[in-house]
């Protein structure tokens, strides 16, 4: 197990890490890239930069050297070989990364990407750190300890009486067609969906207080394990469609949502489920 003492000493050499990968591999090409630099891995709205995979391999080294006998599962080291996702099952300690969260922002040239960082055991999220270099934002979660971002404490609150309630949703290429009829369900009264953009900073958004839920129908941990740790941490909630919990090592019932407070991830299960 993972000693305590890490989760107090050890977030600011991991932060310290995500910026200095940031710095050196992701914005110095933000806006620069050139068309080779751009490839996509399983269609139009999945892209992959040559900024995703070297700051990946920056954040791999990095990572484990703070953390002895840790491993990574990356994003784009589970594209190139997807027996590296069981890693997330194994005694190691994990870190979970995407390197650049809202590439298609990226490439576009918009401030909307964040770099996300987490570390599990044995499926447990233990703490995590979401840092959007453009808009410089680093938002870290301790699991037991709460969430800041740039050291304010995060409070998601809850929506107000009557208010409607804003829902970021995934995209419908990324749906079964059961899943893109259990996110119709939310199309109703009082509630407003919208697509989302970067998984991570639609999370962030939930810990500030700022959206009210989401609803994704992919689990991939790399999208989700720092924005659920976030979440959880700043008071919110999150439950799978069958009224679960969201487990980062998979085999969950989906669509899933995470939303600023119970009764908010509830009434979106609920209508995602059809009751």
């Amino acid at each position: 197990m993972i000693d305590e003492g890490f989760l107090t000493g050890g977030t600011a050499a991991v932060e310290e890490a995500v910026r200095k990968a940031a710095a050196v591999e992701i914005m110095p090409r933000f806006r620069q890239l050139a068309s080779h630099e751009v490839l996509e891995k399983n269609g139009p709205h999945d892209l992959v930069t040559v900024a995703d995979r070297l700051a990946e391999e920056h954040l791999t080294a990095a990572l484990t050297a703070i953390l002895p006998g840790s491993v990574v599962v990356g994003e784009e080291a589970v594209h190139a070989d997807p027996a590296v996702y069981e890693a997330l099952l194994g005694d190691a300690p994990v870190w979970i990364v995407d390197p650049v969260d809202g590439t298609r922002q990226f490439v576009h040239g918009e401030a909307g990407f964040c770099t996300l960082v987490a570390l599990a055991h044995q499926g447990e999220l233990l703490a995590s750190w979401t840092y959007a270099p453009a808009l410089d934002e680093m938002a870290v979660a301790v699991r037991g300890r709460g969430a800041t971002v740039n050291g304010v404490p995060l409070h998601a609150g809850s929506p107000a009486p009557g208010a409607v309630i804003e829902v970021a949703t995934s995209h419908p290429d990324y749906t079964t067609p059961e899943q893109k009829r259990a996110l119709l369900g939310l199309r109703t009264d009082g509630v407003q969906p919208r697509p989302c953009g970067s998984a991570g900073l639609e999370y962030l958004a939930i810990a500030r207080g700022e959206l009210d839920a989401l609803a994704f129908s992919w689990e991939y941990a790399w999208d989700h394990a720092a924005g659920l740790l976030l979440v959880i941490e700043a008071g919110g909630a999150q439950t799978t469609i069958a009224g679960e919990p969201f487990r980062i090592t998979g085999g969950n019932a989906l669509p899933f949502t995470a939303a600023r407070d119970a009764a908010t991830a509830e009434l979106v299960r609920g209508l995602l489920a059809g009751e």
